[in-house]
C-alpha cells in the first residue's frame, strides 16, 4: 500500500510572487500560518500516517514552491529511514526538493516531462491521466483523451525501458468512473489478458538492437523474463523479424501470444529470423500491439 502526500497546503502556502493559490477570502478563513505549517502540521501528520499505516511507498508532491530546507525534507527522511516502524520496506519518490530525477527510491515523470531521460539504470514511473486532467473534468472531450491504442503503446514503451505506468482515472462526484475511461481500462485489460506475461514481472532487454531503419519508427520493443525474450510490435510486422545476440538454434520455439499455431523460424550464422504468420486481422485475438515470445533465448 502506498500513499500520496502533497507537501503543499493549497490553503496555506503563499506563492513566491506573493499571490495565493485560492481566493483571499478562503485563505483568510482556512490558512495555517506559514511559520507553523511544517513543524506543527505537515511533519506531525506525515509521521502519524507512517506510524499508523506503515505504507510501503510515499509519493510526495507539491514541492516546487519552496526549498527542501523549508519542507525539512532531510529531517523527515532521516527519521523515516532510521526510526519509522516500516524503515526496512518503505521507499519514496523524487519530489522532496525542487529538482526531480536526482534523488529518491524511484524517479517520477509526469505527462512525459522527463520520460526521455528515464531508463533502466534507476527505477522510474510515468504518471499521467487518460486526458489532460487528473481529476474529473467536464470540459474535456473525446479528443482530449488518449485512445486505447495510444495508451497501450505508451505502456509498452515505458515497460521496455524499465519503467512503470501510473495511469490516473478521475471519478465523477458520485464516485462513478466516466464511461470513456471504463472503455480504455477494459481495452487495456483485454490486451493484458493476452499479452500480460510480456509486461508483468519483466525487465528490459539490455542488449536490444537499435530500431531498424526499414521498420516504422519505434514500432518494436523488447522485454525479458528469466530466459525468455518478448518482442512487442506496436504495428503488425510486414516482413520477417531478424534477431541476433540471443541464444537460438533451428529448434528455438517462438509463439505469437494469443495464437496456438507455432511460428516458423530460420536460424543461420547467429541470426534468428521469425517468419510473420500469414493471418488475417480477424484471426488475431490481440488488438493494438502484438507479442512474439522466444523461449530460452537469453
Amino acid at each position: 500500500m502506498g500513499i500520496y502526500y502533497s507537501l503543499m497546503e493549497w490553503e496555506s502556502i503563499i506563492k513566491k510572487d506573493g499571490s495565493l493559490y485560492i481566493k483571499k477570502q478562503a485563505w483568510n478563513k482556512y490558512h495555517i500560518p506559514e511559520q507553523e505549517y511544517v513543524s506543527q502540521h505537515m511533519l506531525p501528520q506525515l509521521k502519524e500516517l507512517v506510524t499508523k499505516y506503515q505504507p510501503a511507498l510515499i509519493f510526495a508532491d507539491g514541492e516546487w514552491d519552496r526549498e527542501p530546507e523549508y519542507w525539512q525534507s532531510k529531517e523527515f527522511l532521516a527519521w523515516l529511514y532510521n526510526q519509522a516502524p516500516n524503515k526496512n520496506e518503505v521507499i519514496v519518490n523524487d519530489r522532496w526538493q525542487p529538482k526531480r530525477g536526482e534523488h529518491g527510491g524511484y524517479f517520477t515523470s509526469e505527462y512525459n516531462d522527463q520520460v526521455a531521460k528515464m531508463n533502466a539504470e534507476h527505477p522510474w514511473e510515468e504518471n499521467r491521466g487518460m486526458g489532460q486532467s487528473y481529476g474529473f473534468n467536464r470540459a474535456e472531450n473525446i479528443d482530449d483523451h488518449n485512445s486505447s491504442e495510444k495508451l497501450i503503446q505508451q505502456l509498452i514503451d515505458i515497460v521496455s525501458r524499465g519503467g512503470n505506468l501510473l495511469l490516473n482515472i478521475g471519478p465523477a462526484a458520485d464516485g462513478t468512473i466516466p464511461v470513456i475511461m471504463q472503455q480504455r481500462l477494459v481495452d487495456i485489460g483485454d490486451w493484458l489478458h493476452i499479452n500480460g506475461e510480456a509486461i508483468y514481472d519483466t525487465r528490459p532487454w539490455l542488449n536490444q538492437p537499435t530500431q531498424n531503419n526499414t521498420q516504422p519508427e519505434n514500432s518494436r520493443y523488447y522485454t525479458t523474463k528469466g530466459k525468455d525474450l518478448y518482442v512487442l510490435c506496436t504495428q503488425w510486422p510486414e516482413k520477417e523479424i531478424e534477431l541476433s545476440g540471443i541464444r537460438a538454434s533451428k529448434n528455438t520455439k517462438v509463439q505469437l501470444l494469443g495464437n496456438q499455431e507455432p511460428v516458423s523460424t530460420k536460424y543461420k550464422k547467429g541470426v534468428l529470423r521469425i517468419q510473420v504468420p500469414l493471418v488475417s486481422r480477424a484471426q488475431l485475438k490481440s488488438k493494438y500491439a502484438y507479442v512474439f515470445k522466444i523461449e530460452d533465448a537469453l
